[in-house]
């Protein structure tokens, strides 16, 4: 099976302003939320002049933005709200790894988000980024997907403090949520695993091996997604410390903190996993070779068995004229007699020493 890894695109230079993903054909829609602890208000595929207009920075302001093939539109977003090439060339570029990157006035996240596809052993990724200013948080998608749609809920209901909170509380709740993703990947690969465990204890057949190393890339793909996401997060402490940025309020690092933890759960899950999943392939190694030497001993039982039968057979075969067994009235009834008690007494032999 082809071996799961970030998608392969062109090699861009730095500023480089190219779609790289495979979402070529979804266009670019923008929502926006405006909200305080008291009002809240939702837009749907505004133009820029409209955003102008109603971005309104004595309240949070969230701006999703749902595909990146436009890219004079995103431009134009980008100017508006003076967002460096730099940064957009990497939100574009959908083979970078997860990244951190942190300016005077804007704190730029780049984040892979994984979820199993139904029915089948393969893991979609999707590129989001994230760019946090003073009074919005700007969010970038390769499509339309509902991996927010809960957070949306609860800004539109006011359901727990997410409007009482500035934008890097925002930005906190989209990150738990896309981390949650990573927790029903793993579960969902931990189900097949244990799935083929239980197969590999009552079946030979060599496709174990193929979906073993399957699942073992697929534990793989998940760290290589993880451990930036990590490093990043343990990054963000350092934005407590420095007078770079200061849009991340102080009680609500350690909500960040949280997040750093479950990345190192994750990680620990994944080498347990990928303990089980060697378990599984030596264990699959060891019943083959068990299974093989059963084969091999029985083979060698009735070999044994029959050489000292092949031996007198061979004897007798001789025609030798002074044998005086080939004239004896019942030479071939003592003959056989003693064949059969040489084969009784190597069975009884062997079954004393439990040899089979």
């Amino acid at each position: 099976m082809r071996k799961i890894k970030y998608k392969k695109g062109k090699r861009l230079q730095p500023y480089t302003l190219e779609y790289t993903g495979l979402h070529k054909n979804k266009e670019v829609e923008m929502q926006l939320f405006v909200y305080d602890d008291c009002t809240v208000e939702e837009y749907e595929n505004a133009p820029i002049s409209f955003l102008e207009k109603h971005i309104n920075f004595t309240k949070i302001n969230w701006l999703n933005v749902h595909g990146l093939t436009n890219i004079d539109l995103l431009k134009e977003i980008a100017d508006h709200f003076n967002i460096d090439d730099f940064m957009l060339a990497d939100i574009l570029n959908t083979t970078k790894r997860t990244k951190l990157e942190e300016e005077k006035d804007v704190l730029f996240f780049n984040i892979k988000s994984l979820l199993p596809l139904e029915d089948s052993d393969e893991i979609k990724a999707e590129q989001i980024s994230f760019l946090l200013k003073k009074g919005i948080l700007i969010s970038f998608q390769e499509k339309r997907s509902d991996f927010f749609t809960h957070i949306r809920e609860r800004i539109r209901t006011n359901s727990g403090i997410v409007r009482s909170k500035k934008a890097d509380y925002l930005l906190f709740i989209l990150l738990d949520a896309i981390i949650g993703n990573f927790y029903i990947t793993l579960e969902n690969e931990e189900d097949k695993v244990e799935d083929l465990i239980d197969f590999t204890k009552n079946s030979a057949d060599p496709i174990i091996l193929e979906k073993i190393e399957k699942h073992r890339d697929n534990f793989n793909f998940l760290k290589r997604s993880i451990i930036p996401l990590r490093d990043s997060l343990y990054e963000i402490k350092s934005i407590q410390e420095d007078d770079v940025f200061n849009e991340i309020e102080t009680d609500n690092f350690s909500f960040f903190s949280r997040l750093h933890q479950k990345c190192l759960e994750l990680l620990e899950q994944i080498e347990s996993d990928m303990g089980a999943l060697e378990s599984a392939s030596n264990f699959f190694f060891a019943a083959q070779a068990h299974k093989m030497n059963e084969i091999m001993k029985t083979l060698t039982v009735i070999s044994v068995i029959f050489i000292p039968l092949t031996f007198i057979v061979g004897v007798y075969g001789m025609n030798f004229d002074n044998m005086p067994e080939l004239r004896n009235h019942y030479g071939y009834y003592y003959v056989v007699g003693f064949m059969f008690l040489v084969v009784s007494g190597m069975i009884f032999y062997f079954k004393r020493r439990r040899w089979f």
